[in-house]
């Protein structure tokens, strides 16, 4: 992925911006601290990607003041996850947000074109866990990729899965998302040969111990090349993803 400054470099090369111009935008100052957070303005510089809010914890007001002082310094796309369905009511009410009551997930902005090397793949075990996927699934669309969403391939049924190689042998990066013994990440990783990121769930009966009990499998798959985030980290996958999806050939 293109990072902001790489950017301002090429409008420099380009002569569509001055040298002037660029010193002044990368000095701009580095976070804006409103007592009641303060806010990275270089995430974009620096990752590729501007800050994302974590909605749970935060009221209407303090989110729409992060939004504000995002939008007035250029972000013009910004996500927020963990949203309940009453403050992003209220923010809707200011904010033109896309909401996703399923996700909990709500997005400023317009979505970009994808623009990722390939396709990521969203597969989930069941339709509980779909949730967890649609973080997963919107983060990574609203971070400039083609998802692909194959919902309720659970090893249970292993048909329902293997009726999808194609998908997931053609994909760039595959988000494996499953609760109770969490054996989806396992299997994807033994078809396909792109990076898989294991999601465990809290869906389950009480030995899972809240997805305690797919993590610990997931972590221990002799399937190569899965890697693991915590459990219901729908978005930390979905952005992981996105970074795998953009990432070029360094000299």
């Amino acid at each position: 992925m293109k990072t902001e400054v790489k950017q301002i470099l090429e409008a420099v090369r380009a002569g569509t911006l001055s040298v002037d111009d660029a010193v002044l935008r990368l000095k701009l100052a580095p976070y804006e601290d409103i007592g009641f957070a303060k806010v990275d303005l270089h995430r974009r510089v620096r990752q590729g990607a501007a800050e994302v809010i974590y909605g749970a914890g935060k009221t209407p007001e303090q989110i729409s003041g992060i939004l504000e002082v995002m939008q007035q310094n250029g972000q013009d796309r910004v996500l927020i996850t963990r949203l309940s369905p009453e403050a992003a009511a209220l923010l809707q009410a200011r904010w033109p947000l896309f909401y996703s009551e399923t996700a909990r997930f709500a997005f400023l902005g317009q979505k970009p074109a994808p623009d990722g090397i390939g396709t990521v793949v969203i597969a989930t075990g069941g339709t509980s866990d779909v949730p967890v996927a649609e973080e997963a699934a919107l983060t990574a669309e609203c971070l400039g990729n083609r998802v692909t969403r194959l919902y309720d391939v659970g090893v249970a049924g292993l048909h329902r899965l293997l009726d999808h190689r194609e998908d997931i042998m053609g994909a760039s990066v595959i988000v494996a998302i499953a609760g109770m013994e969490g054996a989806l990440a396992s299997v994807i990783g033994g078809l396909a040969d792109c990076p898989v990121i294991a999601v465990p769930t809290s869906v389950g009966y009480g030995a899972a111990f809240g997805g305690l009990s797919a993590l610990l499998s997931m972590l221990n798959s002799c399937a190569s090349g899965v890697s693991v985030v915590n459990i219901d980290n729908g978005f930390g996958a979905g952005y992981l993803a996105s970074m795998i999806n953009h990432m070029e050939a360094k000299a």
